[in-house]
């Protein structure tokens, strides 16, 4: 679609990567989204010129992002995440990268990281998220969250997660919030989904199912769509907590969230 106004689809695949993700290098778009390297190169070097993004060094690898001082960057977001809503499910899940170790193989034992996962999710009290918003006109978004969490065990492998605690943001005053999920279980599917239950348990929101991908990793199959909306998911885990990462774009946010479970 994008290709309409650039001189070529690249350019669009491009710009709309660093939108979803907020950074790239040449190698890793022509890694995930299959273009030749050297006309990757080529735009990069051509957008960074014409001030639309920047470039620096972390150790031997040139990383680009968008330039906040470009005078028209709000009006290129808006039109990139309008060409986001557009794609299909595949390649809205094609354009985004929770971590380089997303690309990691698949273990050989998912039912064993599955249940490891659930047995420290079951055990969870207390939670902090930080949430950044990636669009410039949406700094309300920004701030952390602490909080509390009753775990209950339903049916057929599920969990209730009730969430009460303080939103601190970075303007205005600090407000009591709750949320309700459900974790379920699925281990002849080997996934784990979850919803939000903001409608009632009887009327569940998807949001997406993870799937493990490392030792102590899980990242959503598919990103979960529902009128241009977008969510993302990755998890990872140790002895000490649950790191939830969520990737959020629909037509009122464009944010980043990182949850903490412990």
């Amino acid at each position: 679609m994008l290709e309409v106004l650039f001189n070529q689809k690249n350019t669009g695949k491009i710009l709309i990567f660093l939108f979803v993700n907020g950074k790239c290098y040449g190698t890793q778009i022509h890694r995930l989204l299959n273009i030749p390297l050297t006309p990757i190169q080529k735009i990069l070097r051509r957008l960074e010129n014409g001030g639309i993004i920047l470039s620096e060094y972390a150790g031997k690898t040139k990383i680009f992002r968008f330039n906040p001082g470009f005078p028209l960057i709000n009006e290129l977001e808006q039109l990139l995440k309008k060409a986001y809503t557009f794609l299909s499910a595949q390649e809205k899940k094609a354009f985004y990268v929770a971590e380089e170790a997303s690309i990691a193989k698949p273990p050989e034992s998912k039912v064993h990281i599955l249940l490891d996962f659930w047995e420290k999710l079951s055990s969870v009290k207390h939670l902090t998220f930080n949430a950044t918003s990636k669009s410039s006109q949406q700094k309300g978004w920004n701030g952390k969250g602490t909080g509390q969490v009753i775990v209950t065990k339903g049916p057929l492998q599920t969990l209730i997660f009730t969430e009460k605690g303080i939103w601190k943001g970075k303007v205005g005053p600090d407000v009591n919030f709750s949320n309700t999920f459900r974790w379920t279980l699925d281990r002849a599917a080997g996934v784990i989904s979850l919803e939000h239950l903001r409608r009632g348990i009887d009327h569940p929101v998807f949001l997406f199912h993870l799937v493990p991908y490392s030792k102590c990793s899980l990242s959503s199959i598919h990103p979960h769509l529902c009128d241009g909306d977008a969510y993302f998911g990755q998890v990872d885990f140790d002895q000490y907590g649950l790191r939830l990462n969520w990737r959020i774009i629909v037509p009122k946010k464009n944010e980043f969230i990182e949850y903490f479970f412990s």
